[in-house]
């Protein structure tokens, strides 16, 4: 699978958790009262984050996105006779 670069332009605030998610008993579902969680501010420039993190009090950890190495596969591949492993199964 070959994924898509899309929305992976922005930078993203997202809240930590003030306090941990309660076990209803009966049925066992989870539950907080922490509506932070909930919440993912996009920004276009890591910038623009940092300056409302910053105008806003928000403790922040700026986390780099990382070097994608790109491998570009085609499906015909798969039936090539010189293939790298040498391995045929068909």
């Amino acid at each position: 699978m070959q994924s898509g670069m899309a929305k992976a332009k922005h930078w993203c605030l997202k809240f930590e958790p003030i306090q941990g998610k309660n076990v209803e008993p009966l049925m066992g579902y989870t539950s907080s009262t922490d509506t932070r969680q909930q919440l993912d501010l996009t920004f276009e420039t890591k910038e623009d984050a940092i300056a409302y993190a910053k105008r806003h009090g928000i403790d922040y950890q700026v986390s780099e996105p990382k070097k994608r190495k790109r491998i570009v596969k085609a499906y015909s591949d798969n039936f090539a006779i010189n293939r790298i492993d040498g391995n045929w199964t068909h």
